[in-house]
């Protein structure tokens, strides 16, 4: 088996599969293009859904790339030897190409012959079927043909091994996922891979969408099936290598000796400081690749930015704990950035806003662990009076959520003064405006990626609509921040230093309309990014020069790169009406529209 840096591997992934016929796109943004249900980039399909949708790449039927990916439900998790915030994620895709023979045999070359990892520890899982759909016995038969035994494939539920829809419609299939035997004991006689004991490590999952979901619940097979695989470059590293944690590779050990450096311990021989520093390295470099996005995000209350602040405060937080001094995490920053200046480039070229936003985050909180401090100091007289030595669980939630004051310093600052904090009491507090949030959220983030309906589809036209308006109105500084879209209404983000008057927004509306009005024709051409830009389209993302784009054309009045979808001519979108027009960030604007028919 191949020792190989994530470096390595990253390259070796991408030869491979161009050697099969895939073309290398480049991984997206970390924050989603007009998908309402996640708040970034979860798995390197999530920028491809409108493809495996039935959109035709302006690449080819076999892509692959490496794409950074971040998920926030275990960020509380963060901290043991194994979770983590941001990853990245390798990947190849057939759409409409291959299918089940090929991708597994692709799979079990890569691992075998370019990893040289030993076949007679693999094993695989498939799906065991159930009334809806049969089980998958050309998986599993063609992982027998290529030589893995009977007894090393098992037979997997909906739970292990199916993916999708998206949405409550749409693609979906069973998957095939491989696991590398660690040589560890097992835990018992019915320990098999995906147990979580850790004899198996899955490190690669085939995904086959053969079906399509259907509103009544039944599936059908589609004509056109895609393969969509993954494989965690910072998790098969560590198995490569030999080590017990993501953390013991070269992903993260520059990061834990500039901690080390700071705080004067030495990780590895006290547990509980070995948690501060891997949760200081990881939040440390999730917010680095935040804020150095394409679409970087500052720190804030709403969304991305509540996310980001949350991971800064943490990692301050646990620093505070270890004793390191205020000012470390541009320090620790500048070494995320030396780590990973060549697969993303854009951070590099944001590391001014990375360094100004992580120094003006750190410099607040410390004010507000300041203001916390005094908050317990003024409360401390009346604690006094009583009886109980016991700090209420509803006054620590109250520090923490009124002047975001972590818990465990609650709990430092009471024994000192000889109080315990009523912790369940506290966590009870914090589960229900967990609850809340989590209400919230779910009516913020309504939707899905499979909710490429009629109504959401002339949305997506008309942000062009609105762009180009926007552009004539109020000039050519203009450019899209974002965008995000529901069945209800659309949310375009654009640059512009002022609030618009009513005139402005009224011109725009009547721009959007007249061009409805017109019925206009939707026209698509795939050109490289530079033909598009020498022939007037906007592209305002990220890309390689030369890369193949999809450029639409909507009449006379906008041409810009996007992925789609779109309708065919603009006659019967509806009237167009802007409801808000509002601050988003500094020098941001947004602007919630909706057509009515």
């Amino acid at each position: 088996m191949k020792k190989l840096t994530a470096n390595e591997l990253r390259k070796l992934y991408i030869d491979f599969f161009v050697s099969k016929g895939h073309k290398q796109i480049r991984g997206a943004s970390l924050i989603p293009e007009n998908d309402p249900t996640v708040l970034f980039t979860t798995a390197g399909m999530h920028p491809l859904v409108p493809y495996i949708l039935g959109a035709e790449h302006p690449e080819g039927k076999r892509l692959t790339d490496y794409q950074k990916c971040i998920r926030t439900g275990d960020i509380d998790s963060v901290g043991d030897p194994h979770h983590l915030t941001f990853f990245e994620m390798l990947g190849n895709w057939s759409l409409g190409d291959y299918f089940k023979q090929e991708a597994i045999s692709y799979s079990y070359e890569f691992l075998t012959k370019v990893l040289e990892i030993d076949p007679s520890r693999l094993s695989v899982t498939v799906f065991r079927g159930d009334d809806t759909v049969p089980r998958d016995e050309v998986a599993a038969e063609r992982w027998k043909a290529l030589g893995i035994p009977e007894e090393r494939i098992f037979y997997k539920g909906r739970e292990d091994n199916w993916w999708g829809p998206a949405g409550e419609t749409g693609p979906c299939g069973p998957d095939s996922e491989m696991f590398i035997d660690t040589g560890r004991p097992a835990c018992g006689p019915d320990c098999q891979p995906g147990c979580s004991c850790g004899k198996y490590f899955e490190i690669w999952n085939d995904v086959f969408m053969g079906y399509k979901k259907e509103a009544d619940g039944t599936y059908h097979e589609m004509e056109r099936k895609c393969v969509d695989t993954g494989m965690g470059i910072e998790r098969t590293v560590a198995i490569l290598q030999g080590k017990k944690s993501v953390y013991e590779t070269e992903v993260f050990a520059p990061i834990i000796s500039g901690i080390e450096e700071l705080s004067g311990i030495k990780y590895g021989e006290d547990e509980d400081k070995d948690v501060s520093v891997r949760i200081i390295a990881d939040h440390i470099r999730t917010s680095v690749f935040i804020l150095g996005d394409q679409k970087g995000v500052a720190p804030s209350n709403v969304g991305q930015g509540y996310i980001l602040r949350r991971l800064i405060r943490r990692a301050i937080r646990h620093a505070r704990k270890l004793n390191i001094p205020q000012g470390f995490m541009s320090k620790l920053a500048k070494i995320v950035l030396s780590l990973y200046a060549e697969p993303y480039p854009e951070l590099a070229e944001n590391k001014d806003f990375i360094f100004t936003e992580l120094e003006k985050e750190e410099e607040k909180f410390y004010d507000t662990l300041i203001k916390g401090e005094r908050e317990f100091d003024k409360m401390l007289p009346n604690l006094m009076k009583g009886n109980a030595r016991v700090i209420s669980g509803r006054t620590a939630f109250k520090l923490y959520d009124t002047y975001g004051f972590p818990i465990e310093l609650t709990e430092e600052l009471a024994k000192e003064n000889g109080f315990t904090v009523d912790k369940k009491g506290f966590e009870e507090a914090f589960k229900k405006h967990q609850e809340l949030s989590r209400s919230g959220a779910e009516q913020q983030f309504k939707g899905g990626l499979a909710d490429h309906s009629e109504l959401t589809t002339a949305l997506h036209t008309a942000t062009h609509l609105l762009h180009a308006a926007l552009r004539k109105v109020l000039g050519t500084h203009v450019g899209q921040k974002g965008s995000n879209i529901t069945a209800e209404r659309l949310r375009f983000d654009f640059t512009h230093p002022e609030a618009m008057t009513k005139e402005q927004i009224k011109e725009v509306e009547d721009l959007v309309n007249e061009q409805i009005k017109r019925d206009l024709p939707v026209t698509v051409k795939t050109m490289t990014l530079d033909q598009a830009r020498s022939e007037g389209a906007i592209a305002f993302f990220d890309s390689k020069y030369g890369e193949l784009v999809t450029v639409y054309t909507i009449g006379d009045f906008s041409k810009e790169v996007c992925g789609g979808p779109h309708v065919t001519h603009t006659g019967d979108m509806g009237h167009f009406k802007i409801l808000k027009e509002q601050s988003s960030s500094a020098g941001v604007r947004r602007i919630k529209a909706v057509l009515e028919k």
